[in-house]
This record gives structure tokens, C-alpha cells and sequence, in this order.
């Protein structure tokens, strides 16, 4: 199981992620590149920093959307959209070629995450923007999703995450920040949800049942109070439940 988490996530002055303390027990960083979170100087750092590490680098890309932290849902055009992810991956993809690195992957950060779930038009421009950039990293998205979907009709690798810390809906999604509990803060509940998707392939649902996962990468937010602490304990239980964690290949 191939361990994410997202990174990067300050701003000039301004630190949110415990970048330093992530990098020692994920295997797959997504790097914040500027339009939700992240600078030059940071994404510079970070990158520099997993390289280091053998951490592979992934681009985080996002809506247009410093002050709403890309949450806030947006229509932007098809061929903007394109052109903006192809313009967050490239920035990124400087850094991490300057530290011996490359991007490896793509994952869509916040609000155009689940929105490239059921939205085509959202999804395809990704894509196109993924392909634009040239190479040819995997895309990183929810099981199901039209992301995936596009990204193997493309003949990118698709692979499939699932999250320890975010409450899921019968139907498979995640239940919408906007809504009570849709965040898993309980460090214990965490690690528990950890281990049932890498072993048993599942999870519990916000209503109770229990839905299947099938899930390559594993993600802990970078911006959860402790996500550090959470990361590592999440890592030893898998380690310790028999799961290899390592990068998807």
C-alpha cells in the first residue's frame, strides 16, 4: 500500500503542513503548486526534501483558489482548466527535476477532486491539462470516479486512493466538508480505518454499513492537527498487520 499525503501547504509566511515530520513516513507526496497552497520557495523545499528521501513527488492540482484553500467548487472552462493543471504541473516538475526527481503523479486537490468524480467535462480537462504537461504520470483519484475513467482512456496509469481520515457515504464518495463528522480527527478511529482498507478492503460508512474499498495509495491530510503523529502510527499498524507500504508502481 503506497502511503500519500498532501504537502506543501504554506504560503509565504505562512506554514500549515509539518512538511519535514510527513516526509519521513509517507512514500508518496502531493505537492501543493500554487493555486490552492504552496510558493516557489516551498514547492522548492518539499521537493528537495522527498528527493532526499526517495519520497515520490506527485503535483496537487487545484481551482484557482488561494483564499478559499480550493474548496470552493468553481466552473471554470474546459480549456482553461486544461491549461491551468498543465501550468501547476510544469511548475512543480522544475523543482523536482532540479532535486533529481521527477512528478510522478497527479492528484487533484479539494473541490475539483470531487468535483472529477461525476463531472466528464471537469475530469476530461484535467486530463487534457495532465497531458499537456507531456510525460506521462499516473493520475491519483477515487475509485469509480470519471477521472479514472479519463485517465486510462488516455493511457495514463489510473490508481486508486481511498483516505483514512474523511467519512465516506454508502455510495462510495466522501461525505462533503460542509457537513458534520465529514472529517475523521479521532488519531485511534484513523489507524483502525487504515488497516480495514488495506486488509480488508473496506470501510465503515457514515450510515453504518460497511462498503467495499479497493485502494492502491492511502491518504492522510497533511493539514489534520497531529497529521504527523497520525501518519506514523498509520504506517506501524500497516507494517505491523503485514501490508509492504510502498510507492504504487
Amino acid at each position: 500500500m503506497d502511503l500519500n499525503a498532501d504537502l506543501g501547504e504554506g504560503f509565504g509566511r505562512w506554514s500549515l503542513t509539518d512538511d519535514e515530520a510527513l516526509l519521513t513516513c509517507v512514500t508518496s507526496a502531493n505537492v501543493a503548486c500554487g493555486f490552492h497552497a504552496g510558493d516557489p520557495s516551498v514547492m522548492r523545499r518539499v521537493c528537495d526534501t522527498a528527493a532526499a528521501r526517495s519520497v515520490r513527488i506527485g503535483a496537487q492540482v487545484s481551482y484557482r483558489d488561494l483564499a478559499g484553500f480550493g474548496r470552493r467548487s468553481m466552473d471554470v472552462p474546459a480549456d482553461e482548466l486544461a491549461a491551468e493543471v498543465a501550468y501547476q504541473i510544469g511548475a512543480l516538475r522544475v523543482f523536482a527535476e532540479a532535486a533529481g526527481s521527477t512528478v510522478s503523479y497527479v492528484k487533484p486537490h479539494g473541490a475539483l477532486y470531487n468535483r472529477a468524480v461525476y463531472d466528464d467535462e471537469q475530469a476530461g480537462a484535467v486530463i487534457e491539462g495532465v497531458r499537456l504537461a507531456g510525460g506521462t504520470p499516473a493520475v491519483l483519484g477515487l475509485p469509480g470516479s470519471r477521472l479514472l475513467v479519463r485517465a486510462a482512456e488516455a493511457g495514463l496509469t489510473a490508481v486508486e486512493e481511498a483516505f483514512a481520515d474523511r467519512a465516506y457515504t454508502e455510495r462510495g464518495t466522501l461525505v462533503p466538508r460542509t457537513e458534520r463528522d465529514a472529517v475523521v480527527h479521532d488519531a485511534d478511529e484513523v489507524v483502525r480505518r487504515s488497516v480495514g482498507i488495506a486488509v480488508d478492503r473496506s470501510v465503515l460508512a457514515a450510515d453504518g454499513g460497511r462498503i467495499a474499498v479497493a485502494a492502491r495509495s492511502l491518504c492522510v491530510h497533511g493539514d489534520t492537527p497531529g497529521a504527523a503523529a497520525i501518519a506514523r502510527r498509520v504506517r506501524v499498524a500497516l507494517e505491523e498487520a503485514g501490508v509492504v507500504v510502498r510507492a504504487f508502481s
